[in-house]
């Protein structure tokens, strides 16, 4: 895959301002890193991005998520590892990630509810559309992930 441009080079400032969203989503109180990483591995599994599943993954890893759940998430229905906090937090993710296939349900935005507060619910939406930001321009403009071994 040869890459396309350097989006941070081409438009630093857009870049500064997709960045700025960062900071308020690790500085929030409102979500865990352990949820946005969660969220950030399966939207990027659902939207193809090798950049952004290798960057999700070495970062789950190092905040001590088990590989058997980092290995599991993209067939998260079919396991037992997922709280139910969790399993609200992936379909909410699927949902919101796969808009163009219709709004998400009532049933996914009751489960959220149950285990989020209302802020919270709107934090970890804006994750969501963020980390689908970052997709988008990682696999519009083939940005290519690191190479490890």
């Amino acid at each position: 895959m040869t890459p396309r441009l350097d989006f941070h080079a081409a438009a630093p400032e857009a870049v500064k301002a997709i960045f700025a969203v960062e900071t308020f989503l690790a500085q929030s109180t409102d979500v865990t890193p352990h949820d946005l990483h969660l969220l950030k591995l399966r939207a990027s599994q659902i939207n193809g991005c090798a950049y952004c599943v290798d960057m999700h993954t070495k970062e789950a890893r190092k905040d001590q998520i088990p590989e058997q759940k980092i290995a599991l998430i993209c067939v998260w229905r079919e396991s037992s590892l997922f709280s139910a906090k969790e399993r609200a937090l992936l379909a909410w993710t699927e949902a919101m990630t796969q808009i163009s296939q219709g709004c998400p349900s009532d049933e996914s935005y009751e489960a959220m509810r149950a285990h989020y507060s209302d802020a919270a619910l709107v934090s970890l939406s804006v994750a969501i559309t963020q980390i689908n930001v970052w997709n988008r321009l990682a696999v519009g403009f083939r940005a290519p992930h690191p190479t490890d071994i």
